[in-house]
C-alpha cells in the first residue's frame, strides 16, 4: 500500500513568529481575531431579541487556523468554500461586520443570498468566496471541480476547502480527496478539529485519533498536523500548504487541532454531554487570549495598546449593528426571481419544428453529431462520466462515441464510478468561468443516480439561494426507461421525483429531431438541465426524424405529434409511440381522431398546449411510461382539471407503469409497462364515456 508522507513544518518554512513577525502583521491580526470573536459573542444575543440569527455556530477555540485561512486566501486568484463556522475565516479574508451581520438578520443587502439562505452561511461571490450548502462537507467535490478548471486554464490561485473534522465521515469528502489526488489538481482540504460533530464525540466517527490519517494511504496526497489554537503554528502551515500546491500541482489536507469553547450551535446545549472539568479546560486553551497574554509578554504591546483594539472593534461592530438594523427586509415578492436563468432562445427555429431539411438520423446519432457540434463551437465545453471514453468505446450504449479522440481526454475523460463526484465536481468546474459548459453522464443508467441527488438538489437551488449570483451551467444525461429487459436498476423512470425540484429543468424527447435539437438548447443555456433518453430509442426506426442542421428546441414549447378533434393524450418518451400506433388503431376501427400531444418538455411545462388542445377535444388521456401513482402524470391531471374542466366531456384518465419495480423476466415486464393496447383501451373508454 501507497503510504504518503507526512509534510513537516520544517524551520525553512516557519515563515511567522513573534519574533521576527512585523509588528503591524501582529496589530492585523489581534484586530481580525478581536472583531471575529466580538461578532461570535454577539451572534446569540440577536437571536434573544428576536431579531435574526436563528441559527449561529460560534467559532471560539478554531481561532489560530480560521485566521490562517482568511490570511493565505487571495480573493483575485483563490476559490474559498468555507462551512457555517468560518465566520473569523471571511473577516480574516476581508468581509466587513456589517456583512456578517446582513447576513446574520437575513437581509435583503446580506452580499452571500440576500436573506435566502441560513444565517452563518458566509459568502462573497464577487470575491470569490462561494455560496455553499448547509449539507457538512458536499462543497469538497465543488472545490475539486473548480481545482480541475484552475488546472486547465492554467490559473494562478487554489481552491480551498474548509470543514470539521466530523464531515469526513461524509461518502463525498472521500470521492473529493480520491478524485483530487487522482488527478492531482490545486486544492486544499482544512479540518477544522474541535473533536465533536454537534454531540457526538470523535471516537464515534473514525478509529483513527485524527480524521487526516484516514487518507494516508492515498498517493499524490500531503497531510499537514497543526494546532489550529495557535496562530504562528496555523499561519505557517496553511503558507506551506499553499506553496507546495502550486509547485507540486497537487492537494494538500491540512488537519488543525482546535477546541469548540461553545455549544456546536445556539440549539445545542454542550452542557448535556461535557462535564465541567472539559469545559473549564476549553477555556483555558482560548486562543484569542493566548494570543493577547504572548503579545503582552512579549513587550511588543502592552495592555493599552490592546485595550485601544478592543474599543475601535467594538466601535466598528456598534456602528454596523446601527447600520444594519436600518436596512431593509427581502421583498416577498422577490421569491419567483432567480428560480433558474432565462434560457437559450432559438433563433431559426423559434418553435423547435424542423423545416424538413437536414440528414435522417437515429436518436443516437442525433445526440452524438449533436454533441460534437456544440463541442466544435464552444470550446469550453466538457463532458465526463462512467465509461464514457476508452479506446473506442464511447459510453455504455456509444452516446459519445469518437468524442475522446477528436476533443481529447482534458475535454472528454472517463470519471470514477462515484455519481456524487460527476455531478459535484461539475457543479465545481462550472463556477470557474460563466462560458463554461458541462455535460456529464450523470449515471449509466437514471436508476443509478441517486447517489448523486444530494448534489443535484444542490445544484437545484445554487442560483436562488446565492440571489442569481451563481448558476451552475451543467447538463445531466440519463439513459432512462424500460422496454429493453433490463429490469432493476435498469429499466425504472425517475422523472417523477426530477420534476419535484424547482431550478433545474428536465427534458424527455421521443424523436431523433427533438433529441438533437433540445439537447443544443441545453449546451447553450445558463442554469443546469436533465436530459432524459429513452434508451430503448436509441436504435430504434420508429425514432428517426429528419434533422435539420443547427436544429433548436425551445424548452417549454410541446409538439402535436398528431392532430385531432376527439380525444387529446398527453405524453413523452417511449410512450409517444405507443400513443401514436393506438390513435391509428382507433382511427382505423371507428375514425375518430385522437391529438397526441408529445410534451418534449417537462419542465418547464407547455400548459397552453395541453389546455388548448384539451378545450377542442374535451376529453384528455395522460399516458407515460413511469408509474402512475405519484408520477407526472398526476400534475398534468391536475392542471387540466384545474384550468379546462369545464371543457371536460369525460373524466381525466391516466395510463402508466404498476406501482411495481420494473421486472427484469420479458413477461414481467410486459405486464408492468405501459403498452399500446393498455393505451388503446384507456382511449375507447374515455371515448365511450
Amino acid at each position: 500500500m501507497y503510504r504518503n508522507k507526512r509534510l513537516k513544518i520544517k524551520r525553512e518554512d516557519k515563515v511567522y513568529n513573534i519574533k521576527t513577525t512585523d509588528k503591524k502583521i501582529l496589530e492585523n491580526w489581534y484586530y481580525l481575531m478581536t472583531l471575529g470573536r466580538k461578532l461570535d459573542e454577539k451572534a446569540p444575543n440577536y437571536l434573544k431579541q428576536a431579531l435574526g440569527w436563528s441559527y449561529h455556530a460560534p467559532y471560539a477555540g478554531h481561532d489560530g487556523i480560521q485566521l490562517a485561512i482568511g490570511q493565505v486566501f487571495d480573493r483575485k486568484s483563490d476559490h474559498l468554500f468555507p462551512y457555517y463556522r468560518d465566520m473569523l475565516t471571511v473577516v480574516s479574508a476581508g468581509m466587513t461586520p456589517e456583512e456578517i451581520i446582513l447576513n446574520g438578520l437575513s437581509k435583503k443587502d446580506d452580499v452571500a443570498s440576500g436573506g435566502r439562505h441560513m444565517s452563518n452561511h458566509f459568502a462573497k461571490p464577487e470575491w470569490n468566496i462561494h455560496n455553499v450548502s448547509s449539507c457538512t462537507g458536499n462543497h469538497t467535490l465543488h472545490a475539486v471541480g473548480l481545482a480541475r478548471a484552475i488546472k486547465y486554464y492554467g490559473g494562478e490561485g487554489v481552491a480551498i476547502s474548509s470543514q470539521g473534522e466530523s464531515s469526513t465521515s461524509e461518502g463525498y469528502v472521500y470521492e473529493a480527496i480520491n478524485g483530487a489526488s487522482n488527478e492531482q489538481l490545486p486544492v486544499i482540504f482544512v479540518f477544522q478539529d474541535n473533536e465533536y460533530g454537534i454531540s457526538v464525540p470523535k471516537a464515534d466517527q473514525t478509529a483513527n485519533p485524527y480524521a487526516a490519517t484516514n487518507f494516508e494511504g492515498f498517493k499524490n496526497l500531503e497531510i499537514i498536523y497543526c494546532n489550529g489554537k495557535d496562530v504562528f503554528n496555523s499561519m505557517n502551515a496553511m503558507t506551506l500548504a499553499k506553496k507546495y500546491v502550486k509547485e507540486h500541482g497537487q492537494p494538500v489536507i491540512v488537519h488543525a487541532n482546535c477546541v469548540r469553547m461553545g455549544s456546536h450551535s445556539n440549539s445545542d446545549r454542550h452542557e448535556l454531554y461535557r462535564d465541567d472539568k472539559e469545559l473549564q479546560e476549553v477555556f483555558v486553551q482560548d486562543p484569542l487570549k493566548r494570543y493577547r497574554e504572548r503579545l503582552v509578554y512579549s513587550g511588543i504591546f502592552t495592555e493599552e495598546e490592546l485595550d485601544v483594539l478592543d474599543n475601535k472593534a467594538k466601535k466598528e461592530i456598534s456602528a454596523a449593528h446601527r447600520k444594519v438594523l436600518a436596512s431593509p427586509d427581502p421583498d416577498p415578492a422577490s421569491i419567483f426571481d432567480f428560480v433558474i436563468p432565462e434560457p437559450y432562445k432559438p433563433l431559426k427555429f423559434k418553435d423547435g419544428i424542423p423545416d424538413g431539411s437536414g440528414k435522417k438520423m437515429r436518436l443516437i446519432e442525433a445526440l452524438n453529431t449533436t454533441l460534437k457540434e456544440e463541442f466544435r463551437k464552444n470550446p469550453d465545453t466538457f463532458i465526463w462520466g462512467q465509461d464514457i471514453a476508452y479506446k473506442e468505446k464511447g459510453g455504455i450504449f456509444n452516446v459519445s462515441k469518437g468524442m475522446q479522440q477528436e476533443f481529447g481526454r482534458k475535454r472528454v475523460f472517463n470519471a470514477p464510478i462515484a455519481e456524487d463526484f460527476i455531478v459535484g465536481t461539475a457543479n465545481g468546474m462550472s463556477r470557474y468561468d460563466k462560458k463554461i459548459r458541462i455535460v456529464v453522464e450523470g449515471a449509466e443508467f437514471a436508476d443509478y443516480f441517486w447517489p448523486a441527488m444530494e448534489q443535484l438538489i444542490e445544484m437545484s437551488h445554487d442560483y436562488w439561494r446565492s440571489n442569481g449570483q451563481f448558476s451552475a451551467n451543467v447538463t445531466i444525461r440519463l439513459a432512462s426507461g424500460g422496454y429493453i429487459g433490463g429490469g432493476l436498476y435498469h429499466s425504472q423512470n425517475i422523472e417523477g421525483t426530477l420534476t419535484t425540484l424547482p431550478g433545474i429543468r428536465v427534458v424527455y424527447p421521443s424523436f431523433a429531431d427533438d433529441a438533437a435539437g433540445l439537447l443544443r438548447s441545453c449546451l447553450r443555456s445558463e442554469g443546469p438541465s436533465i436530459f432524459l433518453e429513452p434508451k430503448a430509442l436509441y436504435n430504434a426506426p420508429h425514432a428517426e426524424a429528419m434533422v435539420p442542421e443547427e436544429f433548436e428546441v425551445p424548452f417549454g414549447k410541446a409538439r402535436i405529434r398528431r392532430k385531432g378533434s376527439d380525444l387529446t393524450i398527453i405524453t413523452y418518451g417511449n410512450t409517444t409511440h405507443l400513443s401514436l400506433k393506438a390513435a391509428e388503431k382507433i382511427e382505423e376501427e371507428s375514425g375518430k381522431q385522437i391529438e397526441v400531444i408529445d410534451l418534449r418538455s417537462l419542465i418547464p411545462l407547455d400548459e397552453d398546449a395541453v389546455i388548448e388542445s384539451v378545450k377542442k377535444t374535451n376529453r384528455a388521456l395522460v399516458v407515460h411510461e413511469d408509474k402512475v401513482f405519484a408520477g407526472f402524470g398526476g400534475e398534468l391531471a391536475a392542471l387540466i382539471s384545474n384550468k379546462a374542466f369545464e371543457y371536460l366531456d369525460a373524466p381525466v384518465k391516466r395510463v402508466g407503469s404498476t406501482f411495481t419495480p420494473v421486472g427484469f423476466n420479458r413477461i414481467l415486464e410486459a405486464a408492468i409497462l405501459p403498452n399500446a393496447d393498455k393505451i388503446y383501451a384507456a382511449a375507447k373508454e374515455i371515448l365511450n364515456y
